[in-house]
């Protein structure tokens, strides 16, 4: 693969990574609930998800899986955009990497985990007891699996990526000023809706929904990324591997 079909490989990775997240994401919208339904009583989750079938759990696995491919795609961005003044990248892209295993596995808990814990749940012949323990069980794999892996390590691994990313981006002939800003700008809302993870074990803890706001920008950022890569012209391409 030559540079300029790695440049163009990359921009599809990117974009197809964007549609690959947004479909599952809206089915389970409107199969779901989600994310409200993360809110509901344990009772009401297990019971609608045991309601969702088969169809329910193959959505969760295409999103878990969606969240995979960000590795590729971190990876070629990683070969096109690194140069001699970005050595921070390196560890920028390896975080970006281990972002993605760590939110698949806190996604594919509800592949896994959750099915056996809703038929369990909802079975008429399972005790009062059974089904409080069950209860418990599914309290402890969401806040360990979703929260601490997925969403806290997970996210706050993905700030250093696309901090890391956006500077470099800056300083790269591939691309336009305005697109690392774009990036940029996602930082610290992505930081700020931590808050909302913290809240869960600190009652006092105000909370701060920038989360949903910082994920659709940082979306966004990402298909422009691809956008980019797909129509930047072949004598930038030839520049760039020059400047390496």
């Amino acid at each position: 693969m030559n540079r300029l079909q790695l440049v163009r490989t990359t921009g599809i990775l990117f974009m197809t990574l964007v549609v690959l997240l947004n479909v599952p994401y809206a089915l389970l919208i409107q199969n779901f609930e989600y994310d409200d339904i993360l809110r509901q009583p344990v009772d009401s989750v297990l019971t609608k998800f045991h309601a969702g079938g088969v169809g329910l759990i193959l959505t969760w696995f295409v999103f878990g899986v969606a969240a995979l491919l960000f590795i590729p795609a971190s990876t070629f961005l990683y070969k096109i955009i690194n140069s001699e003044d970005t050595p921070y990248l390196t560890a920028a892209t390896a975080m970006g990497a281990l972002s993605g295993i760590l939110q698949s596995v806190g996604l594919m808990r509800w592949v896994f985990v959750v099915p056996i814990l809703a038929n369990l749940y909802t079975n008429p012949k399972t005790s009062a007891a059974t089904r409080e323990a069950v209860s418990v069980v599914y309290q402890a794999v969401h806040q360990y699996g979703g929260v601490v892996i997925g969403e806290y390590l997970g996210q706050t691994l993905l700030v250093f990526w696309t901090l890391g990313i956006g500077i470099a981006i800056r300083r790269s002939p591939l691309f336009k000023s305005w697109v690392a800003w774009l990036g940029l700008m996602t930082v610290p809302l992505l930081i700020l809706g931590q808050s909302e993870l913290l809240a869960t074990v600190i009652s006092p803890m105000p909370v701060l929904e920038a989360t949903p706001v910082g994920f659709i920008l940082w979306e966004v950022w990402l298909f422009v990324i691809g956008i980019s890569l797909l129509r930047v012209p072949r004598q930038r391409v030839v520049l760039k591997a020059k400047l390496n």
